[in-house]
């Protein structure tokens, strides 16, 4: 058997943060060490209720979960209820945990973790970068004392989808978004953050095909339809995973059609957490990347040099160019398979 991908995984969790950590609880070659929560969906109590959740569900009540942040280092906190529901998982009503939550804080728990197993933890954060803009404060050497970090967020020669030109993640809080890229300057060549941004992950669309293969897959009946005909139904789904991702994912697909990009869902965590443990799933492009934060339009945009005009060296391996299709396949496969055993 090869040896697992072992990870530090910060989220704030909302639709696609949930699906990301059930793939990560159903992947063979992932043990999820900590699981970090900080604001950014919702705020970062809610984020905990949701991530304890999801996790013993998952049958994953022993992992670590630490919380982070309140809100960004400088600006005040957005949230984005109006895509993931007043709670952060759409429709879905998950059961409320009874498990308590890590006595140290998720800037802690990267550092002491990085400092126990260096070399050895991949770190994956799907949501704003302030618990590891925090960690890197306690201890700058975390670059070189984690085995790579992947990044979903920024957005490189492509539209925002929070301004005309950033993306949520970094938009949420570019501080820390900046004081990340700078801190990854220092890591050897091969180990550059890999950057899964939206010119990419806008690609990862789920369509309700998807989700009627995945209760096939889990053994779910009845295996249903999504249809924008049928805002707001609850999932009937008799495996409980599905049952609550169905949920999820419709009040997901009924935002995106809102804003005029059809009925789907982006999902762009499940496939950073997919790159985490497959790096091969995608193709790269070095860059060093920097953040705008003074400008009037385009504060919290990603900038990318790829040419080499700011003599410094890369910080980012972007992801390029994937098949969507194959990882749906991966990923629908591995959820279901994993679904009809809980």
């Amino acid at each position: 058997m090869p040896s697992r991908t072992r990870l530090i995984v910060d989220v704030d969790t909302g639709i696609d943060d949930s699906l990301a950590l059930v793939y990560l609880a159903a992947s063979a070659d992932a043990e999820v060490v900590a699981v970090c929560c900080t604001a950014g969906n919702v705020p970062t109590a809610q984020v905990t209720r949701n991530t304890l959740a999801w996790l013993d569900m998952c049958g994953l009540s022993g992992v670590e979960v630490a919380v982070g942040a309140d809100g960004p280092l400088v600006a005040p906190l957005m949230t984005t209820e109006d895509t993931h529901g007043p709670l952060g998982v759409g429709y879905a009503e998950l059961p409320q945990s009874s498990r308590a939550v890590s006595t140290r804080s998720a800037a802690h728990a990267w550092v002491e973790l990085a400092r126990e197993n260096p070399g050895e933890l991949v770190g994956l954060v799907t949501g704003p970068m302030t618990n590891l803009a925090l960690a890197l404060r306690l201890e700058p050497e975390l670059p070189t004392l984690l085995k790579r970090v992947v990044i979903m967020g920024g957005s490189f020669d492509h539209p925002g989808n929070t301004t005309p030109t950033s993306e949520w993640n970094v938009a949420v809080d570019p501080e820390s978004a900046k004081e990340v890229f700078d801190a990854f300057e220092s890591v050897p060549a091969g180990r550059e953050p890999i950057v899964c941004a939206l010119g990419l992950t806008e690609r990862i669309e789920m369509h309700p095909a998807h989700v009627a293969r995945l209760a096939e897959i889990s053994g779910s009946v009845p295996v249903e339809s999504l249809s924008i005909d049928d805002r707001g139904r609850r999932s009937q789904a008799s495996v409980p995973i599905v049952r609550h991702l169905t949920d999820a994912v419709r009040f997901y697909m009924e935002f995106h059609h809102a804003q005029g990009e059809g009925y789907l869902a982006h999902m762009h965590d499940p496939f950073a957490a997919a790159v985490a443990l497959h790096p091969e799933m995608a193709e790269y492009a070095l860059a060093t990347v920097d953040v705008e934060l003074t400008g009037t339009l385009t504060r919290g945009t990603t900038v990318a040099d790829r040419r080499g005009f700011w003599n410094r060296r890369p910080n980012a391996a972007i992801a390029v160019a994937t098949d969507p299709e194959a990882f749906f396949d991966h990923l629908l496969e591995t959820v279901g398979t994993f679904a009809a055993t809980r």
